[in-house]
This record gives C-alpha cells, sequence and structure tokens, in this order.
C-alpha cells in the first residue's frame, strides 16, 4: 500500500526467469556473487521477490530462501529474509517475536501495531492467524497487561476512521472529554483517551490536538505525558505523533535504533524493509529535515558489509 513516497517500486523489466537464474548463477560453485543478490532482490517488489521464488522452485526444485540461508550470515541474511517473506507474514512474525520468549518488547509492538492502517492491520491480523492458529488479539492480550492491554487490542481491531474530512465541532467535543478524562478531573478515565486515539482519523486527531491546545495552553501530548506512565503513555504519544507526522514518527524510530552504544540492527531492518513500499523517501526527507544529515549517511557510518550495501539499495 502507497500512502507516501516509496523508495522501492516495481521493476520496469522485471522477468522472474531471468532473475531466479541470475541468483542460482550468483550461488554455483565456490562462493557466492552478493552483488548480484542485492541488485537483484533489493531492485524488486515483495510481490516480485515473491514470483522469484516461485520461479527459482519450478525450475530448479529449491527453496530460494534455504538457498540464500545457506549462502549468507548475519545481519545480510537477516535483511534477505526480511525482504524475501511475503510482508504480512513478516509482520506477524515480528509481532511474535515481541511477545514471544523471556520479557516482552513493549516498544516493538508499539512501532509495528501505533503505524498501522486499517488494511495493514487486518492483513497482519490475517497472517498471524494462519501462522500460529490464534488470533492477534488473543495474542496480544494474553502477554501485555492492564491500560496497555486495553490500547492494543482497541489498535488491532483496525477500526480507524478514514477520509480527510474534519468536523471541527466534533474535534472540540472530543478535546473537552479528552480533558475531563484526564487533567480536568481528579484522576484519569484511560478509557476515554484509548478509544478516541483509536478510533479517530488522523486529521480527525489532528484537530482534536489543536482544540485542545487552543483550549488549555497545553499540547494533548503533554497532557498524556502528564496523566500515563510506562509504555500505555509511550503508546498514546506514538499514535498522536502517527497521526500527526507518521514518516517523522519513523525517522526518529530509525535514527533511535541506531544511536547510542551500538546498532539496534532488528528495529532497523523492520522499519527500512516496512516503510520501503509505502513512503520511505518521505522518512529520508523528514530525518534530512531533523538530524540535519541524510538517512543513507547515518546508515552508512553505522553499519558495514553487504548488510550494509543492501540497507542502502533500499534506501
Amino acid at each position: 500500500m502507497v500512502r507516501g513516497t516509496p523508495t522501492v517500486l516495481p521493476y520496469e523489466y522485471f522477468n522472474p526467469a531471468e532473475d531466479a537464474e541470475a541468483l542460482k548463477d550468483a550461488m554455483k560453485g565456490f562462493g557466492t556473487d552478493e552483488d548480484v543478490i542485492i541488485s537483484i532482490i533489493g531492485r524488486r517488489t515483495n510481490r516480485q521477490r515473491q514470483q522469484i521464488a516461485e520461479e527459482y522452485k519450478s525450475s530448479y526444485g529449491d527453496d530460494l530462501i534455504d538457498r540464500l540461508k545457506s549462502e549468507v550470515r548475519g545481519d545480510f541474511e537477516n535483511v534477505l529474509m526480511a525482504l524475501m517473506t511475503p510482508t504480512k507474514n513478516y509482520m506477524a512474525t515480528e509481532v511474535r517475536e515481541a511477545i514471544q520468549g523471556l520479557g516482552t518488547d513493549e516498544d516493538a509492538l508499539i512501532e509495528i501495531l501505533a503505524g498501522c492502517c486499517n488494511e495493514e492491520m487486518e492483513e497482519i491480523a490475517e497472517a498471524y492467524q494462519n501462522l500460529y492458529d490464534t488470533s492477534l488479539e488473543d495474542a496480544v492480550a494474553s502477554d501485555t497487561s492492564g491500560d496497555f492491554r486495553n490500547l492494543l487490542v482497541a489498535l488491532v481491531q483496525g477500526s480507524r476512521k478514514e477520509g480527510h474530512f474534519v468536523d471541527e465541532d466534533a474535534a472540540r467535543a472530543d478535546a473537552i472529554t479528552l480533558y475531563e478524562a484526564g487533567e480536568g478531573s481528579w484522576g484519569t478515565d484511560e478509557s476515554d483517551f484509548i478509544k478516541i486515539m483509536c478510533r479517530s482519523s488522523y486529521p480527525h486527531l489532528n484537530e482534536v490536538q489543536r482544540q485542545y491546545k487552543e483550549m488549555t495552553g497545553n499540547s494533548l501530548k503533554k497532557a498524556v505525558e502528564k496523566e500515563f506512565s510506562g509504555h500505555i503513555q509511550k503508546g498514546l504519544c506514538a499514535v498522536l505523533a502517527c497521526a500527526k507526522n507518521e514518516q517523522k514518527y519513523y525517522a526518529e524510530r530509525i535514527y533511535k535504533s541506531m544511536s547510542g552504544f551500538g546498532t539496534r540492527e532488528k528495529p532497523l531492518i523492520r522499519m527500512i524493509v516496512s516503510r520501503s513500499e509505502i513512503d520511505l523517501g518521505d522518512v529520508k526527507q523528514e530525518f534530512m529535515k531533523k538530524y540535519e544529515k541524510s538517512l543513507e549517511e547515518a546508515v552508512e557510518n553505522d553499519t558495514s558489509g553487504d548488510f550494509r550495501r543492501m540497507l542502502l539499495v533500499l534506501l
């Protein structure tokens, strides 16, 4: 789904048989021609990659993903697997990994689910059910708790209103509701925040933020930070950030994955791969605006080898 400026577009001269043969030759004999792998897989859409994999199996009786895994290692292997997996399955497995094992990766859940449109959420939920024989809602609910669980369950319903029409009176009514549910009363009515933020269209939610500021002199984000704490606070702030400027939100998240000590390759791969066919071109612009350097430069300085080369091709 294209919501902005993608960096990976359908390859104009696409021929799955030729690509399959080139990949076969690149992995034949002693050594691997990584240049060929990067130039083909990095410059085809996910749909085209699936066609190459089908052609590879029918022509050579071998699974392309298994063959690639036998040839490469480390972060380069991880980004290749992300690219070769159908997008909805990849995102479903990322949710699965965030809630399985020792502890829950709440930051990953927020990043994946907060910015999904209804269609994307529906696809991830369908893939999750098919892959793990359980619903996405049940999986998320069983591994989280309290208000954070309620927020995630509301998000995975995929019931956000869509469209660009904004009713200013309705937005002001929601701004008043949120004020009375938070700063304007003793205690916080978390359910009002979750309902409005998970069901409102982004244009409506932006108008709510504008009206809230006009009415109280305080930003809705500041109110959330004051009234909430922990993961529910992070989740609500992520929704507000996506409503305001989704591409800026992901630019900041990508920057965070590369800042500090060491690179967090998993979220870096996930965001670059998942946004490459949606709006990565716009994310790059927001990155440049905020950090005064290109995303390519940041990736080049923070990664290495074939992994770096693949990410740069995707960018």
